[in-house]
C-alpha cells in the first residue's frame, strides 16, 4: 500500500488509522468535517471535497459514525423509537459511506489492487442479533452493510481488483463509546487501527462484498 485516504480522520479510530497509516510509510491523506468542512450527510459537501483531490488511492476507508445524534440514546424498547432517531442514524452511518463511494470512484485505480472500507459494526448482523433494542444503530449498520455489498457487485465489473469491504473493529476506547465500555472487552484506538490495518493489508478482489471483524473473520448478515 503506498496512498490512502481516510474519511473521518480526527475521530478515534481515523485519527489512529491515519498515524498508523503514517508510521507504516504510506503516503495517508485525511478529510473530516471539523479540519475539511466535511460532512458525509451532504452530498454537495462530499462530491466538493472529493473533487479536490487528484491521483489514485490503494485505499479509501470511511471511519465516520455516530451512536448518539443530537442527545438521542441507542433506544432499550419500541416505546423510544422515533423517525428522526432511525432517519438520522441511517443518514450518518448508511447513506454517508455511500455517498462516499460514489463520489470517490474516479480515485480508484481500475486496474490496480485496491480497497474500499467502511466501518460498520457486529450489532448491525441480523443473523447475530439475539438482544434486541437499540433499533435505529443496528438498523444503519444493517444498512451500510448492504448498500457497500450491493455497490462491490457493480463496481467489481469495472474495477476487478478492487475489494469493498464492511468492517467491525471491535469496541473501541473512545469517545463514541463513552458510557458503553463496560459492556465489552476495549482496545485503545491505536490497536483498533492498528488490526483493522493488518486485515485490510491481507484482502483481495477474492473478498469483496463481505463483512469481517478486526481478526478477518466473517459476521452473519
Amino acid at each position: 500500500m503506498k496512498r490512502a485516504l481516510i474519511i473521518g480522520a480526527s475521530g478515534g479510530i481515523g485519527s489512529a488509522t491515519l498515524e498508523a497509516l503514517r508510521s507504516r510509510g504510506v503516503d495517508a491523506t485525511g478529510l473530516s468535517r471539523s479540519a475539511d468542512g466535511l460532512d458525509v450527510t451532504d452530498e454537495d459537501s462530499v462530491s466538493e471535497a472529493l473533487g479536490e483531490l487528484e491521483g489514485t488511492f490503494d485505499l479509501i476507508f470511511v471511519a465516520t459514525g455516530a451512536l448518539r445524534i443530537d442527545g438521542s440514546e441507542p433506544e432499550k424498547s419500541l416505546d423510544a423509537v422515533s423517525v428522526k432517531g432511525l432517519a438520522d442514524q441511517y443518514l450518518v452511518n448508511a447513506i454517508g459511506p455511500l455517498l462516499v463511494l460514489k463520489h470517490s470512484r474516479r480515485l480508484l485505480p481500475r486496474n490496480q489492487p485496491a480497497v474500499f472500507a467502511a466501518l460498520s459494526a457486529r450489532v448491525g448482523s441480523i443473523g447475530d442479533n439475539r438482544m434486541g433494542g437499540w433499533y435505529s444503530y443496528r438498523a444503519s449498520k444493517a444498512g451500510v452493510n448492504q448498500l457497500i455489498h450491493g455497490a462491490s457487485i457493480e463496481l467489481g465489473r469495472k474495477y476487478r481488483q478492487l475489494c469493498c469491504v464492511c468492517l467491525h473493529p471491535g469496541t473501541v476506547e473512545t469517545r463514541f463509546t463513552e458510557g458503553y465500555q463496560d459492556r465489552h472487552a476495549t482496545v485503545p484506538a491505536d490497536v483498533a487501527a492498528g488490526r483493522l490495518l493488518d486485515v485490510i493489508e491481507g484482502l483481495g478482489p477474492e473478498d469483496t462484498g463481505r463483512f469481517l471483524d478486526y481478526s478477518g473473520a466473517e459476521i452473519p448478515w
